[in-house]
């Protein structure tokens, strides 16, 4: 398949808007947005160069230790803008590679580089950016030809590898991809070479974590996790859990989302002491009550999820503010905890509570982006046109031969929008399944159902007579 000959024209308009976005970002704010407890784990990680044994692996810190010689976190945020337009680039070139037309492969990448959820993910020292960044590149490399070649499968095997180890949750990203290979009828070494370079960089982390906290894992926190998602249904008068389970048992709190269940110090794990002490012990709870109760399990996850399509944004849980499309202005502390001056100290002297600068923050302010093309219904139809390449028409008879070529890249190109899609829906799923919903997981999969409905759709009007 051949790149398109007509220029490019629009997009690097497009791509010099959203840089200048850019740069008034990094304006309008004195220095990068640090968040409790997540950024400073993952500098403290970054620091230490050992897996931490909570929540978050490495992968994130890695960055961060690269960029450690700089000591500046404002330069870790320049660099997640550059990587915001890099993901742009990326599914523009994909898609144009795939025989879109320039302003059709424009429009797929319009959401990354405008949405103020990316903007604001960007200039934030959190992980969910390299996550995007590595699954498009990954999911470029292996769209990028009709047949994928050895050396493209295992790049794009490391980089799911490495997704994986900056969130847990894409992991499972690698068996999707390797589905992929094995309905493309791709040849067994191509296969092996995307398996390779994605699951030896999991088994020597998980050798790396085992040194240090004696578990060959990724992280310590998963049982936490499912142990807090069951706490909003489970009921141990049908769990009937052993004698050492009990414990972990629903008490009198009540809380209004089960990610809630994690931090609450009266909740029945956290009676007990160091929560990720008993991260075994939780998992087992947890399996119990799925086991027990797996109807209540799909029915809490299915509504959670659902969150993600309402017509007005919901706050989940109800203490958090409700994202509005808007850039906020104000000064935002830090709490006085060892771990941030110990970052201070080694990583960046000048970490401080993040300010708004005028006159900057009061343009950025005027800026908005609406709501329902960030989630809501608008994220809903994007789902759906990816999943709309299935519905193509069948043609008459006479058409067969003339329209045999048109018909067959037709049906790869639908084929093709079956990857991106499947990986959306389960990042989209997944840490409802395994915790909670919060907005900001939805965003990884927007890049994604974007080049799932684009591919999708063309496929359908290649198909049309």
């Amino acid at each position: 398949m051949t790149t398109p000959t007509s220029t490019h024209r629009l997009f690097p308009a497009v791509l010099a808007l959203a840089a200048a976005l850019r740069v008034l970002v990094m304006l309008a704010y004195d220095t990068a947005q640090l968040y409790w407890y997540d950024s400073f784990t993952y500098l403290d990680t970054a620091l230490r160069m050992r897996p931490q044994g909570a929540f978050h692996p490495a992968g994130y810190s890695w960055f961060l230790w690269l960029l450690r010689p700089f000591h500046s976190v404002e330069l870790v945020a320049a660099v997640q803008h550059t990587m915001g337009l890099g993901i742009a680039t990326m599914i523009y070139l994909l898609l144009r590679r795939r025989g879109l037309p320039g302003w059709a492969a424009t429009t797929a990448a319009v959401p990354v580089l405008f949405d103020t959820g990316f903007l604001r993910l960007e200039h934030a020292v959190l992980s969910d950016l390299q996550v995007i960044f590595l699954t498009i590149g990954a999911i470029t490399v292996l769209l990028w030809r009709e047949r994928v070649a050895p050396g493209a499968a295992a790049a794009a095997g490391l980089m799911l590898a490495l997704a994986g180890l900056t969130r847990t949750a894409a992991v499972p990203l690698i068996g999707l991809a390797l589905l992929f290979l094995l309905v493309r009828r791709t040849p067994w070494r191509t296969t092996a070479a995307m398996a390779a370079t994605a699951l030896v960089p999991l088994v020597l982390y998980a050798g790396w974590y085992a040194q240090h906290h004696g578990r060959f894992a990724l992280s310590g926190s998963d049982g936490v996790a499912l142990w807090a998602r069951t706490m909003t249904f489970a009921d141990c008068a049908r769990i009937r859990p052993p004698q050492d389970l009990a414990p972990l048992c629903p008490n009198s709190v009540r809380l209004d989302a089960a990610s809630e269940y994690v931090w609450d110090p009266g909740a029945s794990l956290n009676l007990l002491g160091d929560r990720f002490a008993h991260n075994d012990r939780a998992r087992r709870f947890a399996l119990a009550a799925i086991t027990a109760q797996p109807l209540d399990y799909l029915r809490e996850v299915a509504e959670d999820t659902s969150l993600a399509f309402a017509w007005t944004p919901t706050a989940h849980p109800k203490r958090v503010s409700v994202p509005d499309g808007a850039f906020p202005t104000g000064v935002w502390s830090l709490p006085g905890h060892p771990l941030v001056a110990q970052a201070r100290a080694a990583y960046d002297p000048a970490i401080r509570a993040q300010r708004s600068v005028e006159p900057f923050a009061g343009l950025l302010a005027r800026y908005r982006w609406p709501w329902l093309l960030h989630g809501g219904p608008f994220f809903a139809v994007l789902l759906l046109a990816g999943l709309s390449g299935l519905a193509r028409p069948r043609r008459p008879a006479r058409h067969a031969v003339v329209d045999g070529a048109r018909a067959e890249a037709a049906a790869r190109s639908a084929g093709d929008a079956l990857l991106p899609w499947a990986a959306a829906v389960f990042l989209l799923v997944a840490p409802v399944a395994a915790l909670d919903f919060d907005h900001r997981y939805v965003l990884p999969a927007i890049p994604l159902a974007c080049v799932a409905a684009a591919l999708a759709l063309n496929g359908l009007r290649r198909s049309l007579p």
